[in-house]
């Protein structure tokens, strides 16, 4: 509690999370693997579906387990792309959780670019590629998904899972794109600058009915080297 308020002394303002309030943390998964030309990722709904990198990727699941696990989280959720679920695994195994599987928070769909196509796009400094960056708009590429659309999407899940969690701590585990339009959203800001955040990061957001708050972004403190877990608690 606050402390009281005399005549002498007004203590600095603490925010507080609201009793009927989600506490969300949006986690981005790990690396996926490395794209090959010519070999397809699998695909899962028209999404382009790799795994987690086998050793970074595997590694930075495990640090954001030990980050984590000593945190009240009531409930965990994944995007129906398996690595969220395989970021998530090492934390729900630690705090007995099941995940919870909502493909309303997979990736922004990028039409005829999915699977490894963007990542080659921006390698080789495809033009219409760059149009994307400057103006800030994934439905540039053919077919991809409209921005209302996709906006719409992330915002109905993430109230969705609020309304099922007042007064809880809940990881969302997704990505880039997903927590750019949260934090986006949360921020009262275009999407797309936060589209950074880095894989493993945590960023946390505050959900109740009346407003959406930005608590922080791409917190990637628990994949420095050397960083001591039991130091530095989450919030």
């Amino acid at each position: 509690m606050p402390d009281p308020v005399t005549a002498a002394t007004i203590p600095e303002y603490r925010y507080e999370v609201p009793a009927d309030a989600s506490d969300i943390l949006l986690i981005r998964h790990g690396e996926s693997r490395a794209a090959e030309p010519g070999e397809a990722f699998p695909f899962v709904d028209g999404h382009g579906d790799p795994e987690l990198h086998p050793t970074v990727g595997q590694a930075q699941a495990q640090r954001i387990a030990e980050r984590l696990a000593h945190e009240p989280i009531a409930a965990i959720y994944v995007s129906n792309l398996r690595r969220t679920g395989q970021t998530a695994e090492p934390l729900a195994r630690r705090l007995g959780l099941s995940p919870v599987v909502d493909p309303d928070l997979r990736e922004s769909h990028l039409g005829e670019w999915e699977g490894y196509v963007w990542r080659i796009k921006i390698a080789e400094g495809d033009p219409l590629a760059m149009r994307v960056i400057d103006e800030q708009r994934w439905d540039i590429m053919p077919g991809a998904e409209s921005e209302a659309g996709f906006a719409a999407r992330v915002r109905g899940s993430v109230t969705r899972i609020a309304e099922r969690h007042r007064g809880e701590l809940v990881a969302i585990f997704t990505h880039g794109g997903v927590i750019g339009q949260a934090v986006g959203d949360a921020a009262g800001a275009k999407p797309y600058p936060f589209n950074a955040s880095s894989n493993a990061s945590i960023s946390q957001i505050v959900v109740s009915d009346d407003r959406w708050k930005l608590r922080r972004f791409n917190d990637t403190t628990h994949l420095t080297p050397g960083f001591t877990i039991a130091a530095s608690p989450v919030s």
